[in-house]
């Protein structure tokens, strides 16, 4: 099979979408560590990737966004990040089969470094490639750190990841909200910087996932992400995982309404602004995965 780092070059590449809520639909209660389910219930993991892998993606993300050891900490279990990632990276080998590639995800520590918190660079680069390195030992083809708000936080997992990688290719986002008539994470970065740190560490593709965004500010996202990373650099691809729309609050519980007939539609309106790696965050399932792949053509 081609490389992963030659493969995201050659066209279209479909990425999978939620894992959290799909766990939930499977029955595990929320407030369970969704991660260490790779050991207590590898079953419910599996199930959920070959799902992905039967909708027409080409490469499954791990189980493991909340991986790292700050993150376990919270639940008593941050001596096992090696167990753990290990599992998930073979759980989601097994069930991507022959022909599709296994990203493993990094998701945020949940701290902030100093001075903002208490966290030590040092400290959070040790532990993200102890989780880079467990991951590659399961048999990942690259890495996609997902869902970062801070740039100290987003420079760290990068480097820590690359400094373990080898050849495999690393995919990094961050997650963006509206602002005015920009668009900036959580602790007040916008498109510009996000990118222009991200090209500067060497990442194979940028991109954007998760927010609160709505299906047409995604696609304005998404021209915006095309226009500054092709400014910055010819080399780096970028990538997508909108949220299935913005949810609305019904019954006091946060419902994604867009139908997957719709994300697809969004999601070829994002492949039309010069996007090629794309998949789904919040809110998306199989079925969605599978509208993208059938009206993109696969």
């Amino acid at each position: 099979m081609m490389k992963l780092k030659q493969r995201i070059k050659e066209g279209l590449f479909f990425l999978d979408g939620a894992m959290g809520s799909e766990i939930i639909a499977r029955g595990v209660d929320a407030g369970t560590c969704n991660t260490y389910l790779n050991i207590e219930s590898p079953e419910i993991i599996s199930d959920i990737h070959t799902a992905y892998s039967n909708a027409g993606c080409d490469a499954v993300i791990t189980n493991t966004f909340g991986a790292n050891e700050f993150a376990l900490a919270r639940y008593g279990l941050g001596e096992k990040v090696a167990e753990i990632n290990k599992a998930a990276a073979q759980i989601a080998r097994r069930a991507a089969g022959d022909g599709k590639y296994v990203l493993g995800d990094i998701g945020p520590s949940g701290d902030f470094l100093e001075p903002l918190g208490m966290l030590k660079i040092d400290q959070l680069k040790e532990a993200y490639a102890a989780q880079a390195v467990a991951l590659l030992s399961g048999g990942v083809d690259g890495f996609i750190i997902e869902t970062m708000t801070a740039l100290d936080e987003l420079s760290t997992a990068i480097e820590a990841v690359k400094s373990v990688a080898g050849d495999a290719p690393v995919l990094a986002s961050m997650s963006f909200d509206k602002a005015g008539d920009n668009f900036k994470t959580m602790m007040g970065i916008d498109v510009e910087t996000a990118v222009e740190k991200m090209v500067s560490l060497g990442v194979d593709a940028a991109g954007y996932n998760c927010g609160s965004l709505t299906l047409d500010e995604y696609v304005k996202l998404s021209r915006k992400y095309v226009a500054v990373t092709k400014a910055l650099s010819a080399n780096t691809l970028i990538y997508a995982e909108p949220n299935a729309g913005k949810p609305e609050l019904i019954e006091n519980k946060a419902v994604y309404t867009v139908s997957p007939e719709e994300f697809a539609e969004t999601a070829q309106e994002i492949f039309a602004a010069g996007i090629s790696i794309i998949g789904g965050c919040c809110g998306t399932n199989p079925e969605y995965i599978g509208a993208v792949v059938k009206l993109l053509g696969g």
